[in-house]
C-alpha cells in the first residue's frame, strides 16, 4: 500500500515509519494546540467500526470466495479469497492516491489507494474467520507528486492465515502474505508486524493530509490529532502537524512538533527537511543551511531524491534542469517505472520524439500495475499519431 512527502512548500507523510514508544509514556500528547482549531470537533473522524465494516454484499462475496464445495464437505480457502479480492480489484480498479476510503467504500467504489485495499482484505479475512496481520514494510524514501505537492510514501502488506483449528477443514495453503504492490514483493525489504490500532491511525493520518492539500485546515488538524492520541508513535502525524502549524504560521509549535519527531526517530530525514525549511520561514538560515547538507548528504545515494528534484524542476518548466535529476535517479535504478516516465516527458519537452517513446515503452514494461501501464500505453499510442 501506498502513503506520501516532503516538498521544497511543504512536505506530507502520509504513512509511515516505526516506533519508539518509550517517550510517548511521559507525555502522551505533545505538539497538540486544539486553540489553533477551536472548532475542530465540527469535523468528526471516523470509527474504527466505520473503517473495518463490511456491508452485506461484501460479506456474500467473502462467502463465495471463501466456500469451496467437494462432495458434501465444505472447504475454506485462503487462496481463493486472495484471488477473488485480485479478481474484483482488476474489474475496473481505479487507483487514486487520495482515495482512502473505508472498507465498505472500498469494496463498491473500487477506488481506492492501497492503504484502503489493505484495509478491506483484513476486514474481509477477519469476517471469513482467518487470521490476518498486517505489517508495515521497511522501504527507501519513496516520493510522488500530486497537485504541486511531494508526498513520501510508506507501504503496509498483511498475512492471512487458517486459524489453528482442528475442526476447520481447508483446501491450499494455510497462509498467504497480500500485496498490492508486486514490486514490493519482489525486492523482499524488510517488514515488522504493526497493530490493527496503527493501521487505523495511518489511515486518519492519510485523511489529514488530503484535507491539508485541499486547504481544510481545521479538517485536517482534527483527523492529525486522532491519529497521534490513538497511536502517538507514529512519527508522520507529528511531522504533518508541524506542517500544518507552519501554514497557518504557528511557527513554535511546528518546531514543537518536528522535534518529536525526532526523539521518536532521528533519523527521519522528512522531519529534519521540514525543520530546515521551518528555519528558512523563521529567518534562521546557518541553521536551515547546516540541516538541509545533512539531509542531502543522507540522501544523495537514493534515486528517489533525484527524481523528485526532476519532478520540481519539471513542473517549473526548466527541463534540463530536470533531464539532469532524471538521469541521476536512472543511473541509481533503471528500472522504476516513475523514473522512466519521467525521461519520457522531459525528452518530449526537449523535442527528442525517439527517445520519449523509448522511455516510454521502457515504463509500461516495468508498470507495477495494468492500469498504469495502459496510461502509458495511452501515451505511447498518443506520441506515436503526432
Amino acid at each position: 500500500m501506498r502513503h506520501l512527502a516532503i516538498a521544497v512548500v511543504m512536505s506530507v507523510l502520509l504513512v509511515g515509519c516505526t516506533s519508539t514508544p518509550e517517550p510517548v509514556t511521559l507525555n502522551p500528547y505533545p505538539a497538540l494546540h486544539d486553540e489553533l482549531f477551536p472548532t475542530y470537533e465540527l469535523f468528526p473522524v471516523e470509527t474504527e467500526e466505520d473503517v473495518f465494516a463490511l456491508g452485506e454484499d461484501a460479506k456474500a462475496f467473502v462467502k463465495r470466495a471463501t466456500t469451496i464445495i467437494s462432495g458434501n464437505t465444505h472447504h475454506r480457502s485462503v487462496k481463493s479469497l486472495i484471488s477473488s479480492i485480485f479478481d474484483h480489484s482488476e474489474m475496473g480498479l481505479l487507483y487514486r492516491s487520495n482515495a482512502n476510503s473505508t472498507a465498505e467504500s472500498t469494496f463498491a467504489n473500487r477506488a481506492a489507494n492501497c492503504l484502503s485495499l489493505s484495509i478491506m482484505t483484513y476486514a474481509m479475512a477477519k469476517h471469513a474467520g482467518f487470521k490476518a496481520q498486517f505489517y508495515e514494510v521497511d522501504i527507501p524514501e519513496y516520493w510522488t507528486r500530486r497537485e504541486g505537492f511531494s508526498f513520501l510514501n510508506g507501504h503496509v502488506n498483511l498475512r492471512i492465515s487458517i486459524p489453528d483449528d482442528p475442526t476447520v477443514t481447508s483446501i491450499g495453503p494455510k497462509s498467504a502474505d497480500v500485496d498490492f504492490d508486486p514490486q514490493m514483493m519482489r525486492k523482499h525489504f524488510p517488514r515488522i508486524q504493526v497493530s490493527k490500532t496503527l493501521v487505523l491511525a495511518m489511515f486518519y493520518n492519510n485523511k489529514g493530509a488530503d484535507a491539508l492539500v485541499a486547504n481544510s485546515y481545521t479538517r485536517a488538524y482534527s483527523y492529525f490529532r486522532a491519529a497521534a492520541m490513538l497511536a502517538p508513535e507514529l512519527q508522520q502525524s507529528w511531522v504533518n502537524l508541524g506542517v500544518l502549524y507552519r501554514m497557518v504560521d504557528a511557527f513554535d509549535a511546528a518546531e514543537q512538533s518536528y522535534e518529536y519527531a525526532l526523539t521518536l526517530n532521528d533519523d527521519n530525514l522528512t522531519a529534519w527537511e521540514n525543520l530546515s525549511i521551518l528555519f528558512h520561514h523563521k529567518g534562521q538560515k546557518q541553521k536551515a543551511e547546516e540541516i538541509q547538507a545533512m539531509v542531502k548528504t543522507r540522501r544523495k545515494s537514493n534515486p528517489f531524491y533525484h527524481f523528485i528534484l526532476g519532478e520540481q524542476a519539471f513542473d517549473e518548466g526548466n527541463f534540463e534542469q530536470a533531464l539532469t535529476y532524471y538521469q541521476r535517479a536512472f543511473k541509481l535504478d533503471n528500472s522504476r517505472h516513475e523514473v522512466l516516465f519521467g525521461l519520457s516527458k522531459v525528452y518530449w519537452e526537449l523535442g527528442d520524439i525517439s527517445k520519449a517513446e523509448s522511455y516510454l515503452q521502457r515504463a509500461a514494461k516495468f508498470a507495477p500495475n495494468q492500469q498504469d501501464e495502459v496510461r502509458y500505453m495511452s501515451k505511447l499510442s498518443t506520441l506515436a499519431s503526432n
